[in-house]
């Protein structure tokens, strides 16, 4: 059996239209990037002066890592502080976990670790808090 021509209907029931445009060679629809805005809050140690913001923010500008590179931030990321408050703003993919660890490895390194933790704002996902451990309930529970 041969065809003279390919079957493009094969009868007046079904509709066959044919798309002559190759969506492989087309570019992709672009879509304005939003930027990843990342906030630390700090206010519970910074009004008991267990922690200066302004080296935090400067710790957490000389080790963001972009492209493989620490400290080399450019334009994609951008580092700021409130008087309790670092935001950090990316443009390229970051991830806010990423952001924890550096500021748990900030809170290492100036020994206050045993105290503060770092949580997820109940309030709004994209910032972290940092908060006392809660040692009197376990006194409590001890006792």
């Amino acid at each position: 059996r041969s065809w003279t021509s390919p079957p493009l209907a094969l009868d007046s029931r079904c509709k066959f239209t044919e798309s002559f445009t190759n969506t492989h060679t087309m570019a992709p629809p672009t879509k304005a990037k939003k930027a990843n805005v990342f906030v630390v809050d700090c206010a519970k140690p910074v009004e008991d002066k267990i922690m200066d913001i302004s080296s935090f923010e400067t710790f957490l500008a000389e080790r963001i890592k972009v492209g493989g590179k620490a400290g080399a931030l450019g334009d994609v990321v951008s580092v700021s502080a409130d008087k309790t408050k670092v935001t950090v703003t990316s443009d390229a993919p970051m991830s806010k976990r990423y952001l924890k660890y550096l500021t748990k490895k900030f809170l290492k390194k100036h020994n206050v670790r045993d105290w503060l933790r770092v949580i997820a704002s109940n309030k709004d996902r994209s910032v972290y808090e940092l908060r006392y451990f809660n040692i009197a309930d376990q006194e409590d529970e001890e006792a």
